[in-house]
């Protein structure tokens, strides 16, 4: 059965959209007709993606420059997109942080800056997004969560995979408070290839992460699947996606 177009004409902002899952994901969906607001840190790099899409001519995009550990800046690209298409759709909590190190080495700082931007930026998010969705009586929450919010990724990934549990307990949770017209969404992918397997500052474990992500399929896949949650009718709600490569044991 061929499901019928619930990509054109939406408006769908994306975080870390400056490279790896939130990049494609933005050229994906755009190519689909969606409109993209996207939001990272590196300026440089988002100016070309949008600037490459919009050549395209299918989708249009917009970007902001967004760091997901400021509220003000998430709800600044929220905003955004309310202010230059006139709703908001879709947004796709996406910027994340993996560092992996054992907890012996007490790595507080970068335990910090996972809590910051997988736990917190994800919240910002919801937080900028809600009233909207509220008010137009529909949207769709899509949360990046990991494998390792399913299964504690070891060794070393302990603080990262709490990150991610949390991310996928927020999903749920946030699913049964809001319900009804608005959907939730947790995507937990396993080595998908992005820029996540280089943040790692602990030598060991950043050659056990390269390792392990030999295996690593493309970010397309991740795309696809984001592209299946959005485009079901609007009475369904695929609230977790599990999606690993088929080598991959964890």
């Amino acid at each position: 059965m061929n499901l019928p177009d619930n990509i054109t004409g939406k408006t769908i902002v994306i975080t870390g959209a400056s490279s790896g899952l939130g990049e494609t994901t933005a050229r994906h969906l755009a190519s689909k007709g969606a409109n993209v607001v996207l939001g990272a840190r590196r300026e440089e790099n988002l100016k070309q993606i949008t600037a490459e899409i919009n050549q395209a001519g299918k989708g249009k995009a917009i970007y902001l420059k967004t760091d997901v550990t400021k509220k003000d800046q998430v709800q600044a690209l929220v905003d955004k997109a309310v202010q230059e298409f006139g709703k908001l759709d879709v947004i796709i909590n996406n910027a994340g942080l993996m560092s992996i190190a054992p907890m012996s080495e007490t790595k507080v700082e970068e335990w910090e800056r996972m809590i910051d931007i997988n736990i917190k930026g994800v919240l910002y998010g919801i937080a900028a997004a809600l009233p909207i969705f509220q008010k137009q009586e529909s949207g769709h929450f899509i949360n990046l969560s990991s494998a390792a919010g399913v299964k504690v990724f070891s060794p070393g990934g302990t603080v990262y995979s709490g990150t991610k549990f949390a991310v996928s307990a927020i999903s749920e949770g946030l699913r049964y408070e809001v319900g009804g017209n608005i959907r939730t969404t947790s995507i937990a992918p396993g080595a998908i290839e992005s820029e996540l397997k280089n943040g790692s500052s602990h030598k060991e474990s950043a050659d056990f992460v390269k390792e392990f992500y030999k295996s690593a399929i493309p970010a397309e896949a991740i795309a696809r699947t984001i592209a299946f949650a959005i485009e079901q009718p609007a009475d369904v709600d695929v609230n977790q996606i599990v999606l690993r490569p088929t080598v991959q044991e964890f």
